[in-house]
């Protein structure tokens, strides 16, 4: 199955979280902070949007920054993504 996202969606996999923190201590499950940092697996087409014309500015690979309550999570076999708004993400990584 492949996610083709509509619109002004940009699908994101999450980057695996830190386990152990700078000085070295483990992190138990709950204690270990979603990463905002994920890669752009799939954009959608763009297009109007509440009527202004969207141009996309994320590509396939690249590496974002999102916002850190934004979204809608999914898993599809067993693989877990984040579907976002094109103007959910801040910053692209270069």
């Amino acid at each position: 199955m492949k996610l083709a996202p509509l619109f002004d969606r940009v699908v994101l996999k999450q980057l695996v979280a830190e386990e152990t923190t700078k000085s070295g201590i483990v992190l138990p499950g709950q204690a270990k902070e979603k990463p905002q940092q994920a890669e752009v697996v799939a954009v959608g087409p763009g297009g109007v949007v509440d009527g202004k014309e969207v141009t996309m500015q994320v590509k396939v690979g690249d590496q974002v920054i999102f916002s850190k309550y934004s979204g809608t999570e999914v898993e599809v076999e067993d693989e877990k993504y984040v579907i976002v708004k094109q103007n959910d993400i801040l910053a692209v990584i270069e």
